[in-house]
Parts: C-alpha cells; structure tokens; sequence
C-alpha cells in the first residue's frame, strides 16, 4: 500500500510538472520565433537606414566639398578685390598729391594770366586814349634820320611782336589750366568711380561668402545629425545583434528552471508519500548578501531595480514618450537586475550613458529590462545575472539631468521606437 501510494504520488506529480512545462515550452518557442522574426524585421530596416544615413553623410560631404571650394575661391577673390582695393587708394592718395601740386602750379598760372590781364588792360586804355596805330606812326615819324627810321621801325615790330607773345602765352597759359583742371579732376572722378566698384564688388563677395558659410554651418549641423543618427542606428543594430541569442538563452534557462522545479516537486510528493507524515520541517529563507541601501529580493517575477524615489513615471513627456520610470537618490546606490536573465547589451551610449540591457523569459513570455545613466556597470553582454544581482550603480551619465535610474520594462524585444515599452508600475514592485 505504500509503495502504491508513493507511485501514484510521484506519477500525480510529474504529470503536474508536465503541465507546466509542455504548454510554457511551446508558448515561448513559439514566442521566440515571433520575437527573431521581429528583430530580423527590425535589423534589416536598420541596415537599410544605415545604408542611407551613409548615403547621405556621403552627399552631405560632397556638398561641403563643393562649398568649402566655392567658399575659397571668393576668400580669393575677396583678397583680390582688396589689393585691388589698397592699390587704388594709393592711386588716389598719390592723384590728390598731384592735385596739391597742381595747385600750386594753378596759382603761379592765375598770377600770370592776372599780371598779363593788367598789362593787356593797361594797353587797352592806352589804346582807347591814343591810339595805338597813331603812337607807332609818331614813334616812326619822329626819326631824324633813315637810320634812326630803320631803328624806330624794329623797335616797333618787336614791341607789336611782344604784345602778341603776351597774348599767345596767355592763351596757352589759359589752355593749359584748364587741360590740368580737367586732367587731374577726370583722373580723380575715374578713380573714385573704380574704387567705389570695387567696394560693391567686395560687398557683394562677403555676401555670398556670408551665404556660403551659412549654408556649410547647415551642411556641418546636417552631418552631426546624421553622424548621431547613424551612431544611433549602430547601437540599435548592436544590441538588436545580441537580442536574438540572449532571448533563447533566457527561455533555455527558464526551462531549465521549470524542469528542475518540476523535478523537485515531484520529490518533494515522494518524499510526503514514503513518509505519510504530515510534520515538515520549516523552510528557512535566506537573507541573502544585499548591501544597505539595495532593496530587499521580492518574491514574484520581478524585483525592485533600485532603490529611491519614483522622480517621473511612464508616458508622454516634453512632447514625447518617456518609455519608462525614473527611480532617484542620492549617494552610492546600488542597481540589481529586477530578474533572472542574460545580459543583452552593456556599454556607453550618448544618450542612455552608462545602460545594461537583459533579456528575461517569465511564464512563456519574454521580456526586456533597460537600466541607463548608471556611473558604473558590472556586468558584461552574454552573461547570465540572476534576480536580485549586483549590476552597477546609479549615476547621472549620458542625457541626464541628476542622478537617477531611469528603466524600462520591454514585452519583448527592444527597439528604438519603444513599441514594445509598458509601463513598469504594476508589473514590477517599484
């Protein structure tokens, strides 16, 4: 009779245990290949997107080429226009001395032509009082001799001859004043002209070097984007690399961890059946090695990640989804991983900072926990971590604004869009 009890017992408890197994193990199969279906989906979208980040990072640099030269050659140009600049104010400056010069020659000019005024006006009134056809013929009467005639009459043709010099000389002296007049202000409004062409011609380059620099300062913040972008996508494709395995290997654990559940129950069973007592011995929890101010191991599927205070929770914020919770506190505060599973991803990132990523099966479900802005990180991708195991501390690196920890709880795989997110109160004890 106690043998039979103890076969009937044991068989009661292996069929319990096949009935948590079997339909857990098919569901995560099951699960698993949606879950790398999905992943490949999402790898080959972010090779796509990489391939055209590369496309247009490589656009974006040909363009900054083209204008970094068109940008050199106006430099150039510009430097050009500035000598050219430089030489026609020496140019003019050297033209204003001339016209100094000329000044002064002016000056002696109108002093003669002012003294031949008055000696042709002295003539004149000479002329109105006498006249001077009667004073020669006088001059040339009054010889007392041929002799005297002959000389009279030279002196005569050299004085009419003098005064037509005088007129001449003052003619050309009149001429010439204003041939250098004209001379010196056609030069001088010729070189102003030219030096105010060349001023516009070098406004006009600094505006379109204004424009060229700002369209390469465009060019230059379109290929930071698209540097962060592609950084972005790579570490999406990183851990998108490690997802798949790291998932496989969570559910081969949590199979393991059924199996060997079932195994012990079915044990335990024998054990009450070969006994046939109902007196147990107490079970005896352990205590565990947490340090101070990590939070104490609950029971259920997940633990508290952390401790601190919930400083933001889960939904839109600043115009866009806050895909988890934030947990804050001051001091050296240690995280755990909230449960059983395998490191996906462990690194820096320019916006996470320090940020581990673990893959988890729970009851034929997978899951995807993300610890970021941490100060430090202990644990490296592939590794198997258990609920409750030391995995770095808070901190306040990356896109952060204090210490805290920001996590999030993924019903599946990770992805950049956080399609999968769900909001971790109520799911994990926070």
């Amino acid at each position: 009779m106690k043998k039979q009890i103890t076969y009937v017992s044991l068989a009661a408890a292996i069929g319990f245990g096949s009935v948590l197994v079997s339909p857990v193990k098919a569901n995560t199969i099951e699960n698993l290949q949606e879950e790398k279906s999905q992943i490949q989906e999402e790898k080959s979208e972010v090779e796509s997107q990489l391939q055209d980040a590369e496309q247009k990072l490589s656009e974006n640099q040909a363009q900054q080429d083209s204008i970094q030269s068109q940008i050199k050659e106006i430099d150039m140009k510009v430097t050009d226009t500035e000598n050219k600049i430089a030489d026609k104010n020496v140019e003019i400056e050297n033209t204003k001395a001339e016209i100094e010069t000329l000044k002064a020659e002016i000056i002696v000019l109108e002093e003669r032509i002012a003294k031949r005024n008055e000696l042709l006006k002295d003539r004149a009134r000479n002329f109105q009082e006498n006249g001077s056809m009667v004073s020669y013929i006088d001059v040339l009467m009054g010889a007392k001799s041929f002799s005297d005639f002959i000389d009279r009459m030279s002196a005569v043709a050299t004085i009419v001859e003098a005064d037509q010099d005088i007129l001449r000389e003052h003619q050309a002296d009149k001429e010439e004043l204003e041939a250098k007049k004209k001379e010196v202000e056609d030069k001088l409004a010729g070189l102003e002209k030219m030096l105010a062409d060349l001023e516009g011609m070098k406004q006009s380059l600094e505006s379109q070097k204004a424009e060229k620099d700002k369209l390469m300062a465009s060019l230059q913040q379109e290929e930071t984007e698209l540097h962060n972008h592609k950084m972005a996508l790579a570490e999406e494709q990183s851990i998108l690399a490690n997802q798949a395995a790291a998932m496989q290997k969570a559910i081969q654990m949590e199979q393991e961890r059924q199996a060997q559940a079932a195994a012990a129950a079915a044990a335990a069973a024998a054990a009450a059946a070969s006994n046939n007592s109902s007196d147990g011995g107490s079970t005896e929890s352990s205590s565990g090695g947490s340090t101070v101010s990590a939070p104490a191991v609950s029971g259920g599927s997940f633990t508290r990640p952390s401790a601190g205070y919930l400083s933001s929770g889960f939904g839109v914020r600043w115009g866009k989804l806050h895909a988890g919770v934030d947990l804050a506190a001051k001091g050296t505060v240690p995280i755990v991983s909230a449960a059983d599973g395998v490191v996906i991803r462990s690194y820096y990132s320019s916006s996470y900072g320090n940020a581990v990523f673990i893959a988890h099966s729970i009851n034929g479900q997978t899951y995807t926990t993300v610890y970021a802005h941490m100060s430090s990180r202990a644990v490296g991708e592939g590794q198997v971590v258990s609920k409750g195991q030391f995995i770095g501390n808070m901190g306040n690196t990356g896109d952060s604004y204090g210490q805290h920890l920001h996590f999030e709880l993924h019903r599946g795989g990770w992805n950049a869009s956080k399609s999968n997110a769900v909001n971790p109160v109520g799911i994990v004890p926070l």
